[in-house]
């Protein structure tokens, strides 16, 4: 089931599921998709609206997002060529945070603080939301703690890291874009085979497969729940393939005007302008 948060005419947001080109409307069942974590899925039968006569918004507002580095081999090459860190291969995953207020939804604006950053970065990501407490899980047990996969589009102002430190470069408003739309678990068999990309007004910066990633989904939930309680609506941002601004020759960074397009296999894409924040 592909689950969204929509609304209509500007009306409150509410909980539905894309079905071809309508969107069903579940609020009768549920209050939002989080009541959904734990729960069986609603069957398809709510009032129906057609896809294009609706806003969608971020799927919910994450606990926490638990943001992954170096994931895949091409992007670490180009990061230790581009941005200064370690060329070898981690041997643990590479985490940091991103806050919930960092959250917007599909349509909405990517914040450009000229007076902060000209070096604004995008990373398309596969997303893993949390849908059973997690701790000290094993990684053959990892994914039955999953409740479905989106997209977070990880964005960067890559002169806003301090000390080597990326929370506040990766932590502002606007800067972790999610959605558009939450596929169920049951319907992604295995997440290690999904294409993803991202373009840039139309261009094609990133291409690859969740495939390439150094550690699987699976590894990471039993990394980060070794020691950190993963809880339902916590978000994985799984790491991003190659073709980050910073390492284009020349680097190529978001400047207001431009729209970013994220999209995975079976999810969808996830769409944002950028827009002048000063």
């Amino acid at each position: 089931m592909l689950l969204v948060t929509f609304s209509v005419d500007g009306g409150p947001a509410r909980p539905g599921a894309l079905d071809g080109g309508e969107v069903v409307d579940l609020s009768a069942r549920v209050t939002g998709i989080p009541a959904l974590f734990g729960a069986d899925l609603p069957a398809l039968d709510g009032p129906r609206v057609p896809r294009d006569a609706v806003r969608l918004h971020a799927p919910f507002r994450p606990g926490k997002i638990v943001g992954v580095g170096l994931n895949y081999v091409e992007h670490v090459d180009e990061s230790a060529r581009a941005l200064d860190t370690h060329k070898e291969l981690p041997t643990r995953p590479v985490l940091f945070g991103k806050p919930a207020t960092a959250v917007v939804g599909p349509g909405e604006p990517i914040l450009h603080d000229g007076d902060l950053t000209e070096q604004l970065d995008w990373e398309c990501e596969l997303a893993v939301v949390i849908g059973r407490t997690a701790r000290k899980v094993s990684r053959e047990d990892a994914l039955t703690h999953v409740f479905g996969y989106s997209i977070v589009n990880d964005i960067s102002a890559r002169d806003q890291r301090r000390s080597g430190q990326w929370f506040f470069s990766k932590g502002q408003d606007s800067y972790a874009p999610f959605g558009p739309a939450v596929r169920t678990a049951d319907e992604v068999p295995d997440p290690q085979t999904l294409a993803l990309g991202l373009k840039v007004n139309g261009e094609v910066k990133q291409k690859g497969n969740t495939a390439h990633m150094l550690f699987t989904v699976a590894e990471l939930i039993a990394d980060i729940s070794s020691g950190m309680t993963l809880e339902p609506g916590d978000v994985i941002a799984t790491g991003s393939p190659q073709g980050v601004g910073a390492a284009q020759n020349p680097p190529q960074f978001l400047r207001p005007g431009d729209v970013v397009e994220a999209t995975v296999e079976g999810i969808g894409t996830l769409r944002n302008p950028v827009v002048d924040a000063r």
